[in-house]
């Protein structure tokens, strides 16, 4: 063995004798682990449950790289001879367009399961460590680095909790990908309309009593709650009172499921909102490459506690994701985790500072307002200070349309365009000047268009998309396999929707297959669309037609 790869037996040798293993015959030398084959299904199970492994990496004591990155590093300096994929050779046949956009550098990186980096299902060396050193930095029991975003998570962990027939308690306002894990796993859904506000057409989060309500009557009807899933932020930073609604879950034994994707920040400032796991949730699944550092489409899953099954759990993700992922994106979550370890408590000041200091100008501009939970969702008074949403109803413009002012003029791109408001996101990448022309921006619509509101029509009509009237005339699952047609778009009213149908961003379905469409929801969508919006899930994304379930 090259003596560069020392360590990674040295990590196998510590890792044996720490840990009892549950299956035989498998040898940990990097080379002829990987001339066994891939040991799918097979996961390392240890009997000290206090860590997920006691593992100090020889890798962070002689270099202070995280071990991921260090693997990468050191495969790519073996100079091998590589009979495997994928094609492009470490970059020798990269494709020229590409590698004069990025460089060839990433291709150097861009490799297979190699002995000396790891097993994504079944990791013995660097990336175990990386998903230990994770879980001790964001207080987790277990964690597991994702490849397929957070909605890969977010359909595991219903998977993994919910059997064919049992309930899931949820927001009717989730995202997608919680729908699309409901007609995996076959639970039954029992949505909770979330509160809304008409003058910003905003749906926030769910509350403790909404969820007490919804299981006091899944009680009197008989019905198995297998699982409670929230959002907590909603894309626009609002969040849940989480403690309360998991202390009523775990009084009866439910496991609460947290879509966190918004919120994998929470964890590195003392004004943001405690993280999900603070508040006791079981899982929480977490977009590491959204307000953090990691690449786009890397995420993180965390367990706490001891209700879920860490081995289901394993076994759903390794059913979703992919079996050949990208070292780049696990190595950029590994990057991402030791880039927060450096300075855990203060690394997002300037960002926090930047963002208070934007709304406060943001504030004194005429025609615009800044959304402020205890004003407007008092059951629902904490929020993320890295978001902005920014109302411009009064303006006499969408925010689709504001966006493009916005964009073509100012060179300022937000990160959700709402019917009424825009959604800004601040960051560890956000800098003062950026700051200087987003206000400078503001205040040049301000003068522009203000004084010509009241000579516009009125902009997109103030009604929820959501209510507490809407019906389900089958599961999710039973209308995704049903037999279905497609109708005009105005002879859908009273039938049972076929498809996802989801205003884009933030993916949050606005029509799920099973329920019953309304002439109130299908206006909704076309006002939707008439003021600039997008469609997706839909197959006709302008909905002139509908896909609909034969009855």
């Amino acid at each position: 063995m090259n003596s560069d790869l020392s360590w990674v037996s040295g990590l196998a040798s510590a890792h044996i004798s720490r840990t009892k293993i549950t299956y035989s015959n498998l040898c940990f030398n990097p080379r002829a682990f990987h001339n066994q084959g891939k040991p799918t299904g097979l996961r390392l199970k240890e009997t000290n449950k206090e860590s997920t492994v006691n593992l100090k990496s020889q890798v962070a004591k002689e270099s202070g790289l995280p071990p991921l990155i260090k693997a990468l590093r050191a495969s790519a300096e073996l100079n091998d001879t590589g009979f495997h994929f994928p094609g492009h050779k470490r970059g020798q046949a990269a494709p020229s367009q590409l590698s004069e956009l990025i460089g060839i550098e990433p291709f150097h990186h861009d490799v297979t399961e190699l002995p000396e980096l790891d097993r994504f299902f079944a990791p013995v060396g660097p990336l175990l460590e990386a998903k230990r050193q994770a879980a001790e930095l964001l207080g987790a029991k277990e964690t597991w680095f994702l490849v397929g975003g957070t909605s890969c998570g977010i359909q595991a962990s219903i998977l993994a909790t919910c059997s064919p027939g049992d309930t899931i308690i949820l927001p009717r306002n989730a995202h997608v990908s919680a729908t699309a894990g409901v007609i995996f796993s076959g639970a039954v859904p029992k949505y909770i309309i979330p509160e809304n506000n008409c003058d910003w057409d905003i749906a926030a989060g769910i509350t403790p009593s909404q969820v007490k309500t919804a299981m006091e009557e899944l009680y009197l009807e008989g019905r198995k709650v297998a699982a409670v899933f929230v959002t907590s932020p909603t894309y626009n930073g609002i969040c849940s009172k989480l403690s309360e609604i998991s202390h009523l879950c775990h009084s009866y034994g439910i496991p609460l499921i947290v879509d966190e994707a918004h919120g994998a920040h929470f964890k590195f400032h003392s004004a943001m909102p405690n993280t999900a796991l603070e508040q006791g949730a079981d899982i929480a699944i977490q977009s590491t490459h959204k307000v953090l550092t990691s690449l786009t489409q890397s995420s993180m899953l965390h367990i706490s506690g001891e209700i879920i099954d860490g081995e289901r759990l394993h076994k759903c993700l390794h059913t979703l994701q992919t079996t050949s992922p990208n070292w780049l994106l696990l190595a950029s979550l590994d990057a991402a985790r030791h880039q927060l370890s450096k300075n855990p408590t203060n690394i997002f000041n300037k960002a926090v500072e930047l963002a208070a200091e934007a709304k406060t100008l943001i504030n004194k501009i005429p025609g615009i307002s800044v959304l402020d939970p205890p004003i407007f969702f008092p059951n629902l008074p904490t929020m993320d200070p890295l978001r902005i949403t920014i109302g411009v109803w009064q303006l006499g413009l969408s925010g689709f349309e504001i966006n493009n002012i916005l964009y073509k003029s100012h060179g300022i791109v937000p990160e959700l365009i709402g019917t009424r408001s825009i959604t800004l996101v601040f960051s560890l990448g956000t800098k003062r000047n950026h700051v200087q022309r987003l206000v400078a921006g503001l205040k040049h619509l301000s003068d522009s268009l203000l004084p010509l509101q009241s000579k516009r029509d009125k902009i997109f009509t103030q009604f929820a998309p959501f209510d507490n009237n809407f019906q389900m005339g089958f599961t999710p699952r039973e209308a995704f396999f049903a037999s279905k047609m497609t109708l005009k778009i105005e002879d859908g009213v009273g039938k049972i929707c076929g498809e996802f149908i989801c205003p884009y961003p933030p993916g949050i379905p606005v029509l799920v297959p099973g329920e019953i469409i309304t002439e109130r929801v299908l206006n909704y969508l076309v006002q939707f669309i008439n003021q600039g919006g997008i469609i997706s899930g839909a197959a006709d994304p302008i909905l002139s037609t509908i896909v609909v379930c034969k009855t």
